[in-house]
Parts: C-alpha cells; structure tokens; sequence
C-alpha cells in the first residue's frame, strides 16, 4: 500500500461550472485488450447513444491494454471516423492502469468507464453521471444487487459477484453493494486526490478506490442497471478472484495499521453540515445523553470484565485502578466521537487528559466504596464488591455526563465567524451551458 504519496484535500461538493469552449463535461473510458471484433460496435452504439440523449459535450477514449490483434487498427480507424473518440494505447496490461493513466490525463470534470461489452444497458449513464454533475456525490457506481435491478447470468457468476460483496462487507466493512460491475463515474477533482492511494492496476482497481473513497468520507451514488451477462468473456474468474482477495486482505492490512492517510483528506468548510460550527442550532441533549448511556453501558461492562480478570493476580484496589484507567480511556475516545460529534484529531489529547481528570473523579468514588466495603466487613464475597462497584459507577456516570457535556466537550459558540465557501456564478452553470 502506497504511503508515500500526501494527499490534498477533497475538493466541497458543489454544481460543476461551466468548462471552457470545446472542453467535454464526461470522458468516457473503454478499456480493452484484444478486442478487435467487439469494439468497433460498441463505441459506434456508445457514441450514437451519447449524441441523442446526453445534453453535455462529451469524450470517447479507447483504452488500449497493450493488445496483440487487431484493437489499435480498429480504435485508430473510430478516432479518425469519430469527432468525440480518441484512442490511448498502453504497452503494459491492467484495467486499473488504464483508468488511472486516462482518468489523469484527461480534462473532463466527470470521467467515467464501461466495459466494452456493454452488458449494462446504456440508460443508466444519464443517472449514473447526474449527481456528480451537480455536485450531490462524488462517485456513482452501476448495482447489479440492487432491488430494482434487472439483471440476467449464470448461476455460478451470481454466486460469485454475491459472495465477494459480502465478504467485502464484513472483512473491510463496505457499504455500497456492487463492488465489480463495470459501470463507474468519478468528478475529477476527486479522482485526483484519491488515484494516488490506489495500488491495484488491474481488476481489484474498482474496489480498492470505492473502499478508500468511502473510508475518506465521499459519497458514492448507486443507480440500478439492467444487465446482461456477456457469455464470451475473456474474464479467467478463478485468477481474478484470487487477486481480489489478495487485493482485500492488503487493503484491510493497510486500513487496520493506519498506513493510510485518509485522516488528511478533510473537506474544506461548507460541504459536510457535521463540521460546521453554528450558533443557535441545539446540540441534541437527548440524542446525546442516549449515545452517553449506550456508550456507558458497554464501557461498564468492559471495566468489570477487565476488573475481574485483574482481580486474579492483584488486590481489589490495584484491579479497581487499572480497569478503569484502560475503560476511562476508551470511554473518552467513544463518546467523544459518537456522542458528542466531534470529528477528526483536533484535540484528542486534551479531551483524553480531562477525561483522565473525570477518571480520577470516578476513580475516588469506586475506591471509597470499596474502602467502606472494607471496613464493613473483612471477607467480602465477590458478587458483593461487584454490586458496590456497580453502584458507584452509576453515581460516577452520572457526574461523568455532566462534566462531559459542560467541560470536556461544550457546546461553545465559535470565536469568529468561518468565511463563507467559495460559490460558482450561478449564470456559470452546466445547466446553462445546454
């Protein structure tokens, strides 16, 4: 996994402005690798699709994958015949490479690919590109899993294509549902910040750049496609599987050990409502004092599993101490970020020092109970000490509320107003650039 590479930030999320004269709005990407009986019919099927109902100016480009037949001919042969397609040849194979070497290149705001058997049906396009247009998302994807999709393929295929979304969603916990249908789009202004993270050049290129785009927080927009399954493709699907899990247990190695700086692709002010600092809009006590209970009772519940393994090789007061500096700790970190909304790691180490403070306060309360537990009575049971301590963390959870809410984390006004987010003029709009 790349970390070399520092990314800048994302770019906020607003209707593309109008490009200059003869600048495309989409540059549609087909890769291929020899594909000389194939391509000719569908760039020509693409193209007349695109003229008679996309009401933007518009780019082809033949990604050629270092073919050995005939495609360079053919792909030269549609650029000379076709205004709006281009060729690009590559002497080095991979889906992945050619996407990231067109995608960069290119001058499009939004970029696109398909495969070039067409298996999605082109009345998808229009849907799949308009949220990025106009600044709603930041990526779309085609779904063959969606609901409302209507799709037609083997039995061994849909097993497959099912299987490896699942275990998309739970080895790298992946939210969108259609990791490998070739139908994608991506505003150019993200692609640039986010194709210098992706390692994969082949097929695993795809879910490599959702999984780190939806880990940075962009928004992918998911359109239901009808699709039909191509009965002559060239896919080796046992290789390509393989790769992919390879793909997906580097990528997870990556994301559990940090190596990735998604942390530095914070948006600028304006894009994300959650970042904003605004006066007069209520913080939600009950939404947070819901999040502080259901955080308290699973840290509580952590703290007597920690107390009880402590308590076999050390004294009530010693396991006491230590399982409630690791929970306090934890605590911290989960209601600063569920509980009370605050993103990134803007001071983190203060709030984990005057939780420690709010410790110390706990800490004095369930030793003191302990303490009069003691002088109660010399032999406690254990179950007795349990419900001792169970009832000082309530007291001490309810006091830890408070200092949350009024110390650690408070709902204070910002000290200047934040300059308002660069807007396009709207007479400068793709809208009235039609």
């Amino acid at each position: 996994m790349r970390t070399d590479s520092s990314p800048g930030s994302l770019p906020a999320r607003e209707h593309l402005p109008a490009a200059g004269a003869g600048t495309p709005v989409l540059d549609v990407v087909v890769p291929v690798y020899n594909e000389e009986k194939d391509l000719g019919t569908c760039v020509r099927r693409l193209h007349e699709h695109l003229s008679r109902t996309f009401p933007y100016a518009f780019r082809i480009t033949v990604a050629d994958n270092a073919s050995t037949d005939g495609t360079p001919q053919v792909a030269a042969r549609l650029a000379a015949d076709l205004a709006a397609v281009r060729s690009v040849r590559l002497e080095q194979k991979g889906r992945g490479r050619a996407l990231r070497t067109v995608w960069s290149a290119s001058d499009a705001p939004v970029l696109a690919y398909m495969d070039v058997d067409l298996s999605t049906d082109l009345n998808a396009l229009l849907p799949l590109v308009a949220p990025l247009i106009s600044g709603h998302s930041d990526l779309a994807i085609g779904s063959r899993l969606a609901r409302s999709s209507r799709v037609v393929r083997g039995a061994k295929r849909e097993f497959i294509s099912r299987t490896y979304n699942l275990i998309l969603r739970g080895s790298l916990q992946a939210r969108f549902s259609d990791a490998q249908c070739g139908f994608k789009a991506i505003r150019r202004d993200v692609a640039q910040v986010l194709l210098p993270l992706v390692e994969d050049t082949g097929w695993f290129f795809d879910t490599e750049m959702l999984v780190l785009a939806e880990r940075a927080g962009c928004r992918i927009h998911e359109v239901p496609v009808d699709w039909v399954d191509d009965p002559d493709s060239t896919v080796h699907i046992v290789r390509t599987a393989t790769e992919d899990l390879k793909g997906v247990w580097r990528v997870g190695k990556a994301l559990a050990t940090g190596s990735l700086p998604l942390d530095r692709l914070a948006r600028p002010f304006g894009d994300d409502p959650r970042d904003r600092d605004l006066t007069g809009v209520p913080q939600g006590l009950a939404r947070q004092l819901v999040g502080f209970c259901v955080v308290g009772a699973l840290s509580t519940l952590f703290y007597l599993l920690l107390y009880s393994g402590f308590r076999h090789f050390a004294g009530s007061q010693l396991a006491n101490a230590l399982a409630l500096l690791v929970s306090a700790v934890a605590n911290t970190a989960a209601n600063r970020r569920l509980t009370f909304g605050v993103r990134g790691r803007g001071g983190a180490v203060r709030h984990q020092a005057q939780g420690l403070v709010v410790f110390g306060i706990g800490l004095v309360l369930t030793s003191g109970s302990l303490a009069a537990l003691s002088a109660a009575t010399t032999d406690p049971d254990h179950s007795t000490e349990l419900a001792v301590l169970i009832a000082a963390n309530l007291a001490a959870t309810v006091l830890r509320f408070l200092l949350f809410r009024a110390w650690v984390f408070p709902d204070t006004p910002p000290a200047a107003p934040c300059p308002e987010p660069h807007r396009p003029d709207p007479q400068r709009t793709w809208s009235d650039a039609r």
